[in-house]
């Protein structure tokens, strides 16, 4: 008989899952974790439909990103004393159940307030899934076969950001905007059915935890009051503007006070210990900066594309599509060979191969062929397909058994958060960039320029007069300075990739099964 092993909690659980169990347990909570992370992206190149539809500016329509992005990042923290007070599993399956009802109502929203309210309650209810599905995972599988287990919780969190901008797209197109949340519901509700009758019985001990309330609320102060100032700073002309300075004020000081309390608190509501593991804290950090490159670079494509390219959703979304075949491979070849490789070596292939694929996308051109914006996915594929397995196991390693729902939950805060920032920062600093190019390219766009004569007289010659003639050079000065703009950012954020390698060589050797490993 197999001798019971750690499970998620810490304690002496039951001995894996056999057979089709394991393998239906493990489709089911790859499901989950699939749908959580496709509704952080699926709406990035939707974005224009929807806002077009419920009668708002893109700029009003990114709070349904990103407050779904900050109220995940104020969930996912809960994740440890939600499990021990209630158990990983009937925590995990509340958090399905109820993540998929605000899906539906996602789909149904009949305004902007009223979607921004749903994504709000989505964010905040899914932040049990994802560590919550890793620690299920790991549990149902021998400790043999664990590459295996996180390779494929690895894949669908790689996959889902690829998968997300081509589905949205396509739905956008042919179809009702709400279904890219819809289609949440029979997924949500096979996946939760699947994982209850399965892991009711391999229930994780309790005990009555008391709640960091203080902690709770300065943490929600705080996040709250930085993506709000993210938000509106651009709309407010920033420190300028009083509620900026307050906001900013507010942060500020809600986040220090937050770090102090949690730091003395007999029961924090986050665990900052955990950073005093070396391998936690430089993971942690390099795991945050570089997934909000990532995310910084997942919006900012498709929306140039369709603003500026004349791209529809469909294929905007379809020139990430090399990406997601890539990071399949890549990720198979990660979980196969995890166990012999140094991970801070796969990390830095992974942060290298991100920088080449950024600096691809610094050249583009307004009239580049699809290829060309799709040939910087495939090489980005080669970086998501090894990033995700060796961050998570550089920040698992040494992590005892018993606080792994509270390192995932705190890891994955960060990285959310992180994403979340930097979407509001990318498009903020995106509008600037223009700004300030379309100003220079001002400045030679005048009569007195042989290339603005030449472009007038060939307007003419095509029957375009007068002040239309003017108006089409005006919009092609914008297109410009929008391109010059989308290359500083990926120029920029080639080399903010690079300048994560070091982050990961500052931790210790880390070669793991998938699981947590003894410190070296």
């Amino acid at each position: 008989m197999a001798r019971p092993s750690p499970g998620p909690g810490g304690h002496a659980g039951p001995p894996p899952l056999e057979g089709s169990k394991r393998w239906v347990t493990a489709l089911a909570l790859a499901v989950v974790t699939f749908m959580q992370v496709l509704d952080a992206t699926i709406a990035n190149v939707s974005l224009p439909t929807i806002s077009g539809y419920l009668g708002t500016s893109t700029n009003q329509g990114t709070w349904m990103i990103t407050g779904f992005a900050a109220a995940n990042g104020v969930g996912v923290p809960l994740t440890g004393w939600l499990m021990g007070r209630y158990g990983v599993v009937r925590t995990f399956i509340f958090a399905v159940a109820g993540f998929t009802a605000a899906s539906f109502m996602c789909g149904i929203a009949w305004s902007l307030p009223a979607l921004i309210l749903f994504r709000v309650l989505q964010g905040m209810l899914s932040g049990p899934m994802i560590p919550g599905s890793q620690a299920l995972l790991m549990g149902i599988f021998p400790q043999r076969q664990r590459p295996l287990a996180l390779g494929i919780w690895s894949m669908t969190t790689l996959v889902a950001p690829v998968i997300g901008p081509i589905l949205g797209g396509w739905i956008s197109d042919n179809y009702y905007w709400g279904w890219i949340f819809l289609i949440n519901v029979p997924l949500g509700l096979g996946a939760a059915a699947l994982c209850w009758i399965n892991l009711r019985d391999r229930e994780t001990p309790t005990r009555k935890l008391p709640i960091d309330k203080v902690g709770l609320v300065l943490l929600v102060v705080w996040v709250a009051a930085l993506q709000a100032l993210l938000d509106k700073g651009k709309d407010l002309d920033w420190l300028d503007s009083t509620l900026i300075v307050v906001l900013a004020i507010v942060a500020v000081l809600a986040f220090a006070v937050w770090i102090i309390w949690e730091l003395t608190d007999e029961h924090p509501v986050v665990d900052l210990s955990l950073f005093k593991g070396r391998n936690f804290a430089f993971g942690t950090l390099a795991f945050c900066l570089m997934y909000a490159v990532f995310m910084g670079n997942t919006l900012l494509m498709p929306l140039w594309l369709q603003n500026n390219v004349a791209y529809t959703a469909t294929w905007a979304g379809l020139v990430a599509a090399p990406s997601g075949v890539v990071a399949i491979v890549a990720t198979l070849f990660m979980a196969r060979f995890l166990a012999h490789v140094d991970t801070r070596i796969t990390a830095s292939v992974a942060f290298i191969a991100f920088a080449v694929s950024s600096f691809m996308r610094s050249g583009l051109v307004q009239n580049g062929t699809f290829w060309d914006f799709a040939l910087p996915s495939l090489v980005q594929g080669i970086s998501i397909g090894l990033f995700f397995v060796a961050l998570v196991t550089i920040v698992l390693d040494g992590i005892a058994p018993p606080r792994i729902p509270a390192a995932t939950g705190l890891s994955n805060f960060a990285r959310i958060t992180g994403g979340s920032f930097a979407i509001s920062f990318t498009t903020v600093l995106w509008d600037r960039r223009e700004a300030l190019h379309q100003s220079r390219l001002s400045d030679f766009s005048t009569a007195y320029n042989p290339a603005m004569t030449d472009a007038l007289t060939r307007l003419h010659e095509h029957g375009v007069a007068g002040t239309k003639a003017y108006g089409m050079l005006a919009n092609g000065l914008v297109q410009q300075a929008y391109l010059l703009s989308s290359n500083d950012i990926f120029w920029l954020s080639g080399w903010l990739a690079l300048a994560c390698i070091p982050l990961v060589w500052l931790a210790r050797r880390s070669i793991s099964g998938g699981g947590p490993v003894a410190a070296d």
